[in-house]
């Protein structure tokens, strides 16, 4: 029974590393790939400490994972007119939240399950770039 908490853990850690890298440094498309992989390696080495090889190997594929779920998300709401610092900021409060949230037993299961259908849901709706006060100067 430890072990598949340790297991989920290592799970909730990695893809709370990978929303961090995501929020930081994920938003250009070509850095996308360098971001999945020092999550890989840094869920790795989280997993590692944690346990053994099996931990390190959950907390790796879970940054992988959630790099490869956010990175769109967080590109997309550049796109939307959103400001590099505050998506890192709304991004790094995901992290802390994932990474809280993966302390409770088998949660960290769920947030793998989870991520994927909440990158589906944000992917539905297009953004569309905030036109402020520049509407009303129109006259």
């Amino acid at each position: 029974m430890w072990e598949w908490y340790r297991i989920g853990l290592s799970l909730g850690l990695g893809i709370a590393i990978g929303l961090l890298l995501c929020g930081l440094i994920a938003p250009r498309r070509a850095i996308l790939a360098v971001a999945a992989l020092g999550a890989a390696a840094a869920g790795f080495g989280v997993g590692w400490l944690i346990g053994g090889w099996h931990e390190a190997i959950a907390g790796a594929a879970g940054g992988v994972l959630s790099t490869l779920v956010a990175g769109p998300v967080a590109s997309r709401t550049l796109e939307g007119g959103g400001t590099r610092s505050g998506n890192a900021l709304i991004f790094l409060g995901a992290a802390v939240v994932f990474a809280g949230l993966a302390l409770i037993p088998f949660v960290g299961y769920l947030e793998v399950a989870g991520l994927p259908a909440l990158a589906r849901r944000a992917r539905r709706r297009k953004p569309t770039r905030y036109a402020g006060l520049r509407t009303l100067a129109r006259d």
